[in-house]
């Protein structure tokens, strides 16, 4: 594969990146929301922790729509072409959330606002379903190999960047504001401004090129399969269970860390709603600005080394997490979050490159999107309402950490069974005639 230059691959990473933050700002509001707004104006109980179990489910149900997301638009993606499905799922989330900042709350249209929300958050989860695949392909498949690690995490720190707004937005205008109109209208500005930050990534976004691998497939005529997703599974179902399985611990811990904390920060420790904004605002930049240096890290050591450093810190950190939370020190409380992500950045930040050097390229889009969207259901999407109902059976974060630690053993034991495979030619993986021209793709130190 010829090398892309510079300037080229330093535009696909910024159009990637900024893309991903957008979507992934709409989606980390609502979980902050769940926790902050929506169980009071959406879910109005008497049990306060109630309300808040009733908004997380509807937060998991956009995790649950994420696979199917993940099928639809990894099928066009691998036929199609990777750039065009990104735009249709940018302009799918960010009008999902504009809309729920227009949503009436149950106040004012009882059971319909609920409703409404969780079909909106559907769509959200849909959207982002297709959204990462993509993403970090157009990058994966643009950078050198032989720094593919590095180019390739920068979408993905679009989470903690989408992450670091989202929080930062709601913490200003708490900050700015009264309880009161926060509740009564505050909230919506921060789902509002999603139609502006849509314009701007849709407008990048545009003007980046087609992937070349995926370009050099088509000049040779290699086919995609009818279903795409049945070659994936014909072809490269333990590669599929590989990447579901090294998702847990890193999605698992990572909605415990930034979600689950504010339920807990807040009901659990009695700490202030801005102490806990701002300690996941803080952890989140340093999480942002880490994650490409943990992926430049693998394409030196290799992928699965760094990620099992990430997941076995992820198991050990569990148990530190929420005693450091119940010091109520705010320092304390950001040491607590930002080790939490840095751990989770060392699994998170190789991962692009890692999901994407499994695949052939004519079943990559699938291939990706369906291994780590599936694993969303049973890892982030139970995440915080196993860790709600945890506290509220035994109040204490203790058989949260012993959750999260479980996750990291199943985590390690993924990753440790995969080969290496940092040193994989994109273009060399066999789109369609099976095991024969897979392994051949594997470099000599693999097979």
């Amino acid at each position: 594969m010829a090398n892309t230059p510079p300037a080229r691959i330093g535009k696909v990473v910024g159009a990637s990146l900024v893309g991903t933050t957008i979507e992934w700002y709409d989606f980390f509001l609502y979980g902050s929301a769940a926790a902050l707004v929506f169980n009071k104006l959406f879910f109005p109980t008497e049990d306060a922790l109630t309300g808040t179990l009733l908004a997380f489910l509807t937060y998991a149900i956009g995790f649950v729509a994420r696979p199917l997301g993940g099928l639809v638009f990894g099928h066009y993606g691998d036929r199609l072409g990777r750039k065009r499905l990104l735009v249709v799922s940018l302009l799918m989330m960010g009008g999902a959330t504009f809309l729920i900042g227009c949503l009436p709350t149950y106040a004012t249209l009882g059971v319909g606002a609920p409703l409404l929300l969780t079909l909106l958050r559907l769509v959200q989860g849909f959207a982002l379903g297709g959204e990462w695949g993509g993403a970090v392909l157009l990058v994966s498949e643009h950078g050198e190999p032989r720094n593919r690690g590095f180019w390739a995490s920068w979408p993905q720190a679009g989470a903690p960047g989408g992450n670091l707004i989202a929080t930062g937005v709601l913490a200003l205008l708490a900050a700015v504001q009264s309880d009161e109109a926060f509740l009564s209208w505050g909230w919506r500005i921060a789902f509002l401004l999603s139609g502006v930050l849509v314009l701007i990534g849709l407008w990048i976004r545009l003007t980046v090129t087609e992937s070349p691998v995926f370009q050099e497939a088509l000049a040779k005529q290699e086919a995609a399969p009818k279903a795409p997703i049945l070659g994936v599974l014909r072809h490269h179902w333990q590669d599929v269970l590989i990447a579901i399985g090294a998702r847990l611990a890193e999605n698992i811990s990572y909605y415990v860390i930034t979600a689950f904390v504010l339920v807990y920060g807040t009901e659990a420790a009695g700490l202030p709603k801005g102490t806990v904004l701002n300690a996941v605002l803080i952890a989140s930049a340093v999480h942002f600005v880490t994650i490409p240096l943990w992926g430049a890290l693998s394409d030196r050591l290799g992928r699965r080394p760094v990620y099992l450093i990430g997941a076995a810190g992820t198991g050990l950190w569990a148990f530190a997490f929420f005693p450091l939370i119940d010091t109520k020190s705010f320092g304390l409380v950001v040491l607590a979050i930002t080790v939490g992500l840095l751990f989770h950045g060392a699994m998170y930040g190789p991962q692009a490159a890692f999901f994407s050097e499994l695949f052939a390229t004519r079943m990559r889009y699938s291939g990706v999107s369906i291994g780590y969207q599936l694993a969303s259901i049973v890892a982030g999407a139970l995440a915080p309402i196993i860790a709600v109902a945890l506290l509220g059976s035994y109040d204490s974060g203790l058989p949260i950490s012993v959750y999260v630690a479980a996750a990291a053993v199943l985590t390690l034991i993924a990753v440790f069974v995969a080969r290496e495979t940092r040193d994989r030619d994109l273009t060399a993986i066999a789109p369609t005639s099976g095991e024969v021209e897979v392994a051949a793709a594997r470099t000599p130190k693999e097979a």
